[in-house]
């Protein structure tokens, strides 16, 4: 069990365009639908519950580790999604380093951004959808808020305070 954990959160590193929360999609998809290791409920509240305590978005994956197999689990879970990225980006890195002069570099990173936020957005839905109870209201909250942080020059934080109220609310 513990070794599909890692190879699992392994995999899931090598894919994180823009952070951990850029692969909530393939995660749910792998803990929920594919291994069963979880429910869409307890999916949702372990991201809940990681998102709020203070620290790096890669709680995510610990939280997760832990639920599913106790302190080993969030080991593996944790070890599992940022030693593979971290070797990744450190050949990476060297690699950019000798090629700073190339001119397909940059469009080449660019090209990258786009990706990153269509992880993020597909994250948001799997989200909203996971929160099945409230119909289409996730959903019409995911777009708001993307809309909110893209168009206005206010602070993402007032977006996690109007969902906070939100939640107090529908609770």
């Amino acid at each position: 069990m513990l070794l599909q954990i890692l190879l699992t959160f392994a995999i899931l590193s090598l894919v994180a365009v823009g952070g951990a929360n850029a692969v909530l999609p393939e995660m749910h998809r792998q803990l929920v639908e594919i291994r069963h290791w979880l429910d869409d409920a307890t999916f949702s509240q372990l991201y809940a519950l990681a998102q709020a305590a203070p620290g790096p978005n890669i709680l995510v994956a610990s939280v997760m580790g832990w639920h599913i197999a106790g302190p080993a689990g969030m080991a593996v879970a944790t070890i599992g999604m940022l030693l593979p990225a971290a070797i990744l980006a450190w050949v990476m890195a060297g690699l950019v380093q000798r090629l700073r002069g190339a001119k397909w570099l940059k469009p080449a990173q660019g090209g990258l951004v786009p990706i990153a936020i269509g992880l993020l957005l597909a994250a948001g839905v799997i989200m909203a959808q996971a929160a099945s109870d409230y119909g289409r209201l996730p959903l019409a909250i995911v777009a708001a808020s993307a809309v909110f942080v893209w168009r206005t020059s206010y602070s993402p934080l007032w977006v996690l305070a109007g969902g906070a109220a939100l939640g107090l609310i529908l609770l």
